[in-house]
């Protein structure tokens, strides 16, 4: 009996990308990676985490609730209530991405 088996996967290569620089800080390959997950799989009888959209997502959104939220946004434009986008993206992206 082999020692490993052989998994193909398509994957969108700006995902595979990002998972994989993540991936590489944590000290982790993509294997082994794999391999954490099919165990979760194994240990939880299915996926060791829930599968749903984001509950602001907005394609679950009425019309009426996009308009509310564009509204929202719109108002805290004009009355001042922003962040820089510099700052925002630091803070998404940590101090490397300056």
């Amino acid at each position: 009996m082999a020692k490993t088996a052989v998994i193909n996967a398509r994957i969108d290569p700006v995902v595979k990308e990002r998972a994989e620089g993540i991936l590489s800080e944590l000290g982790i390959s993509a294997s082994g990676a794999i391999t954490i997950f099919y165990t979760q799989v194994v240990l939880h009888g299915g996926l060791p985490f829930a599968v749903a959209l984001p509950p602001n997502d907005v394609r679950s959104m009425s019309a009426a609730q996009l308009d509310d939220e564009l509204a929202l946004g719109y108002s805290d434009a004009v009355s001042g209530n922003v962040k820089d986008a510099e700052e925002v993206f630091s803070n998404i992206l940590g101090a490397d991405a300056r």
